[in-house]
């Protein structure tokens, strides 16, 4: 009986790993995604179970099916290891005038600890603080602390997707935008950086694909796509920061990235993740800093947590235009890129499924 259960949990897991390359948007294959540390180690645990329970005449199988999942797995985790090249390359002392240091925190609007997060702050000190899912309450509470900041932006809604923007620094052009549905805000702005230059900062908290709020991933996924063109045509030295609701080693964060040429920091150094703060055994990174290959990485670091279900993360960047070409920019082909502009096409068109 034992070998048969052990057989069928290999087989659920082989399933359940490849089904997150199919290509579709419905939350329940999104997700699969998500948990790919998890799926590993609960692979390791099956195997080893065979070695030691299971009949002489399916072991093989069964170790075979955990074989073909660890390498599936595998596959997409190892870049967020410390045993995978950095994909960006470390900042050079000094030059403390060309960087700029980012907070970003998903508050959980029903969390009513804002001094954990108000002390992090201070200790810290980072030029940007950027929170996500903050209503009014919060809002007040981040005013009265750091209400004289230069630059605050404030989208305070109840509806988990508030976001506040606190800056040291100047930031031009700023605008709230509401990219692909008129219920989840964005902020874009220009960063203007001690030494004068100009970096684009897009702070993003797109809809995930969940059975509480979308049936499909697709408006998420337009989001993200959609900013990447912007930032794949113009060009210019960029900054995305946000809870995108996606894990690093998505197939739409990898495309993503591969659409705006934009460089994970994280890659090569740590997975970072950032949720679920109180249960160790589901986490992912879900919180994210992306970069132009204009930038190197001072330090990227996950805070304490404040009562949230994320913990908030730090990331320090240095503008470094005449180190780009240290970095191996991604690149999407012909037809990622005519997913892209579809995905972007239907996102904006198609209502959507609750």
């Amino acid at each position: 009986m034992i070998t048969y259960i052990l057989l069928l949990l290999a087989a659920g897991l082989l399933i359940v790993s490849v089904l997150g390359k199919v290509r579709l948007h419905d939350w329940w294959i999104r997700a699969c995604e998500f948990p790919r540390v998890q799926i590993a180690s609960v692979t390791v645990l099956v195997a080893m179970a065979a070695l030691w329970l299971a009949g002489e005449g399916l072991r093989l199988w069964i170790l075979a099916l955990c074989g073909t999942v660890l390498v599936l797995q595998l596959y997409r985790i190892l870049p967020w290891t410390r045993l995978w090249p950095m994909q960006v390359q470390p900042a050079e002392p000094g030059n403390e005038d060309r960087c700029v240091t980012l907070m970003v925190a998903n508050v959980l609007t029903p969390n009513r600890n804002s001094e954990g997060l108000i002390r992090q702050v201070r200790e810290r000190r980072p030029d940007v603080l950027l929170t996500l899912e903050s209503d009014q309450w919060w809002g007040d509470q981040l005013d009265a602390a750091l209400g004289d900041w230069p630059t605050i932006i404030r989208v305070p809604l109840d509806n988990l997707y508030g976001m506040h923007l606190y800056s040291r620094l100047p930031l031009e052009e700023a605008e709230v935008d509401y990219l692909i549905q008129d219920d989840i805000p964005s902020i874009h702005g220009w960063l203007r950086l001690p030494c004068g230059d100009r970096v684009k900062l897009h702070a993003l908290h797109p809809r995930p694909p969940a059975p509480s709020e979308s049936e499909e991933s697709l408006w998420r996924d337009a989001e993200l796509l959609l900013v990447g063109e912007q930032i794949r045509k113009g060009g210019y030295p960029a900054i995305v920061a946000g809870d995108l609701n996606d894990v690093a080693w998505s197939r739409t964060t990898r495309l993503f990235c591969r659409i705006s040429g934009m460089l994970d920091p994280r890659r090569g150094r740590g997975m970072f993740n950032t949720f679920h703060a109180e249960r160790w055994y589901l986490r992912w990174p879900l919180d994210h800093v992306f970069t132009t290959e204009h930038f190197t990485l001072g330090r990227i670091e996950r805070l304490a947590p404040f009562g949230s279900d994320h913990f908030p993360i730090l990331t320090t960047l240095c503008f470094r235009p005449s180190r780009a070409d240290e970095h191996e920019v991604p690149e999407a082909d012909r037809e990622e890129r005519e997913e892209a502009r579809e995905n972007i096409r239907e996102g904006k068109t198609r209502e959507q499924e609750v």
